[in-house]
């Protein structure tokens, strides 16, 4: 008698196209929620606006189906963090994932009042130039860079323009550390040229390992921030220590908002699944409420619906951002963006979402 052939395990239903704003969980790589999320779904059409580090919680958006399609408008828009910058210790990564390099006695830490913390924090307030965390996705020569940091490169990028709009300090406390006793450099070995390796081998900040450790005094500084795409909070922490004298790192960082995409609005993974699990499939924010969170809205008439179905060009918007066409029953049918053609100001469908059939 042969022995059964085990099932595969169901396929889920596919989820209609949408967005899904996830509180992201610490310790998930934002790879990760995409793999939940397209277990969930049924569908491997789910994408990502923005990376979150696996240390960070909070908003990470998620497109489904033509909704992936929306994800690089969204990933250009401004962000809100919560976050804990720890004064006192540097680490390899500008976070408590990183290697420490470098602990600043308590005299360094006893200077930091309250003055020139404001004063450090003014100065990296508004339009900037960041240099970001050597432990990033940025390319260098067509590698990233956190793989040449794995692989014991020494790693220098260049500062770029951002914007930081808010760094407001909500909180100041004294606090000690534990932190590796002994010769630091001994634990700064980014991999030992192993490719594989972690940038943030233990010790880290985080976790001091088994070996000798002491306390040491730091200032752990709560603050909330708004920045432009591409800026790093953990850069802003490096930069505030830097300033101060005293090296610093994150310890805590939880993005609040995503363009038009609060917290409020985010579900867990075990709230989705539940959800998932409850109605038989996944419920995602639709096509056109996603639209309106990051786009101004222009409501069609049926002949410019049928118009923009062939890709043809319509009536001009009168603004000089992107906007989200409706049709009259709600449809998402088009972004479209005002442009000149002939001498003639028209608006040109950038992306169709409603071809005709």
């Amino acid at each position: 008698m042969t022995s059964p052939t085990p099932r595969a395990p169901a396929r889920r239903p596919t989820a209609a196209d949408g967005f899904v704003v996830v509180d992201k969980p610490q310790g998930w790589t934002s790879h990760d929620v995409v793999g939940r999320m397209r277990r969930l779904a049924g569908t491997r059409k789910v994408g990502h606006a923005g990376t979150l580090d696996p240390m960070a919680t909070g908003v990470l958006v998620l497109g489904i189906g033509k909704a992936t399609r929306l994800l690089t408008y969204v990933v250009g828009a401004d962000k809100d963090y919560d976050a804990t910058i720890r004064l006192g210790v540097a680490t390899t990564t500008d976070d408590a994932e990183g290697t420490v390099v470098e602990v600043f006695g308590p005299d360094a830490v006893g200077r930091v009042d309250r003055a020139a913390l404001d004063t450090a924090v003014a100065d990296l307030t508004g339009d900037i130039l960041q240099v970001p965390t050597s432990v990033s996705a940025i390319k260098v020569d067509g590698k990233r860079a956190y793989a040449r940091v794995r692989a014991g490169e020494e790693v220098a990028l260049k500062a770029r323009p951002v914007t930081v709009s808010r760094f407001e300090v909500v909180d100041v406390r004294a606090a000690t550390a534990t932190v590796p006793d002994g010769d630091l450099e001994e634990y700064v070995d980014p991999g030992d040229g192993d490719p594989g390796a972690e940038p943030g081998i233990a010790p880290t900040a985080a976790e001091p390992g088994d070996g000798p450790t002491r306390e040491v005094p730091v200032v752990d500084v709560d603050v909330r921030v708004t920045v432009s795409s591409g800026t790093y909070v953990r850069a802003l922490a490096r930069d505030l220590g830097a300033a101060l004298g005293t090296g610093g790192h994150l310890t805590v960082l939880r993005r609040t908002r995503v363009g038009g995409y609060p917290l409020d609005g985010a579900r867990t993974l075990e709230e989705l699944e539940a959800q998932a699990d409850a109605d038989g499939t996944l419920a995602t924010l639709p096509l056109a409420d996603a639209a309106r969170g990051t786009f101004p809205v222009r409501e069609l008439d049926e002949a410019e619906v049928r118009a923009l179905g062939y890709g043809q060009w319509v009536e001009p918007s009168g603004r000089a951002d992107v906007v989200a066409a409706l049709s009259p029953s709600g449809t998402l049918v088009a972004l479209l963006e005002d442009t000149r053609r002939r001498g003639e100001s028209l608006a040109k469908p950038v992306l169709v979402l409603e071809p005709a059939p």
